[in-house]
């Protein structure tokens, strides 16, 4: 069973949607963007474009930065979009993460992007492993964040497998999930892959770009960000993050999974942290933003508004 069959069938048992790929749709920015590397062997590269209040974007696991192409076609004629493109993930180099961590170095990388770039507490938005990313950085770096949006991501994931689940009860499945991604044939990751991503994109275009994304992204350092997003426990830390935070989750009715079980699940997840308002968005599996492009838009446009 493959890295991702494991988290969907889990997640669909447990009425949330696994952290996976997303997608890769076609760019059609109006300015031309310059693409920044973020140190001599980038952790990522950062995509700049539109002028404005700056605005970060972070994709999920094993995901594309195109992920992001329509919000920032939305946004880009009002605020200036930093896309963060994770080395390893959707055929990029694997640059800084040729081996070991990659979660918390990135995150540490994108201080020093943000600190380098002389960026003033910008908003950020990422999504699902990307989002967890946004509250790391919140917690660890509370100057770098004006506000956070987190899409469909939860403070420490395994929760989803048991209430009960620690880090220390975690690693040896974490483990076993990124050495099966490492030792994987290009065959059998592609077809995991195919198998999986069907479990969490509804749209026909999203889910074939997010197909190719996940099959083009580099398994080892997959599975080295999967044990990190397993292992990576902030709930007794949320607390203190002060940064007005917005979580969007979703819930569909094929899935069958209860309604009741996905807000139980969101909300109390967030409660201890008194800056987030948490938000369900219907209709849609885990890529809220391929699913639902146009309540996703408005969730956008609603907490990038000055005063929200």
């Amino acid at each position: 069973m493959t890295v991702r069959r494991i988290l969907a069938r889990a997640a669909f048992a447990c009425a949330v949607t696994a952290l996976s790929a997303a997608a890769v749709l076609h760019r059609a920015w109006a300015a031309a963007p310059i693409v920044v590397p973020s140190a001599a062997a980038p952790r990522f590269t950062v995509t700049v474009t539109g002028q404005g209040p700056d605005v970060i974007l972070i994709p999920g696991l094993a995901s594309s930065a195109a992920v992001w192409d329509a919000t920032v076609a939305q946004l880009q004629g009002r605020y200036r979009l930093h896309v963060v493109q994770v080395a390893g993930f959707a055929g990029a180099p694997v640059g800084g993460n040729a081996e070991g961590p990659v979660m918390q170095p990135s995150v540490e990388a994108l201080d020093g992007y943000i600190k380098s770039a002389h960026l003033k507490a910008p908003a950020v938005i990422g999504h699902s492993m990307g989002g967890l990313m946004g509250l790391m950085l919140a917690r660890q770096h509370p100057e770098d964040v004006s506000r956070l949006m987190v899409v469909d991501s939860l403070p420490f994931y395994p929760v989803v497998f048991s209430p009960a689940a620690t880090v220390e009860t975690v690693k040896p499945q974490a483990a076993a999930l990124r050495d099966m991604a490492e030792k994987s044939t290009p065959e059998a990751w592609a077809a995991g892959e195919t198998q999986a991503l069907a479990r969490l994109v509804k749209s026909p275009e999203g889910l074939k770009a997010a197909t190719a994304a996940a099959i083009a992204s580099d398994p080892s350092v997959t599975g080295r960000a999967l044990y990190d997003d397993l292992t990576t426990d902030l709930r007794g830390e949320i607390a203190a993050i002060t940064t007005p935070t917005v979580m969007l989750y979703p819930w569909d009715a094929a899935t069958g999974a209860p309604q009741e079980a996905y807000d139980a699940l969101y909300t109390s997840a967030y409660a201890p942290m008194a800056a987030a308002k948490v938000r369900r968005i219907d209709g849609s599996l885990h890529f809220i933003m391929l699913d639902q492009p146009a309540a996703f838009a408005a969730e956008v446009e609603s907490f990038l508004r000055p005063g929200s």
